[in-house]
């Protein structure tokens, strides 16, 4: 039986023995990553005030946690993209999940958002998070994964599978 050792405001961690083993798993918030494409087919990248973190801001996709009682994940992703960039999408195509489950338990939905429209909602987290937003072509991307200038495992494996989704459709 699972036991919580800890209750945080996003990560909750338990321990459960197993035979002679004390096996501890986290949990994280389900979440929204979403690639706003525009028309000229760059992709939005947000540059984020990240205060806890070393830097103190980074480059990342449009992402949020996954709130249920707001909606689907793809209602998820038009509101998160609608409170960080100001646009919604015309498409929404869901490219990836991602489910982790045993040391880290949590799922992940990633999105290729494709007929951008200006709508803009107020960002719950401030205004003044969103650095810039920047528009990269795919071989930028590629180039900034090669640099390591993109390293957050979660946006690389989405980067991954969005190259492959744009392929695959030439």
């Amino acid at each position: 039986m699972e036991t919580e050792v800890y209750k945080g405001n996003i990560i909750r961690v338990t321990e459960e023995k197993i035979g002679e083993t004390v096996w501890e798993r986290a949990y994280v918030p389900h979440g929204v990553i979403i690639f706003p494409m525009t028309d000229d087919g760059k992709i939005l990248l947000i540059e984020e005030k990240r205060p806890h973190e070393s830097p103190p801001y980074r480059l990342k996709p449009v992402s949020g946690i996954l709130e249920y009682e707001k909606g689907s994940p793809e209602e998820n992703a038009q509101r998160e993209m609608q409170e960080e960039i100001g646009y919604k999408a015309k498409k929404m195509e869901m490219i990836l999940m991602l489910q982790g489950s045993g040391t880290i338990n949590h799922t992940q939905y990633f999105y290729l958002a494709e007929g951008l429209i200006p709508s803009k909602l107020p960002n719950p987290d401030g205004e003044d998070t969103i650095l810039a937003i920047k528009a990269f072509t795919l071989q930028e991307l590629h180039e900034m994964l090669q640099k390591e200038e993109i390293r957050w495992s979660m946006s690389t494996l989405g980067i991954f599978r969005l190259f492959e989704t744009l392929k695959q459709r030439g």
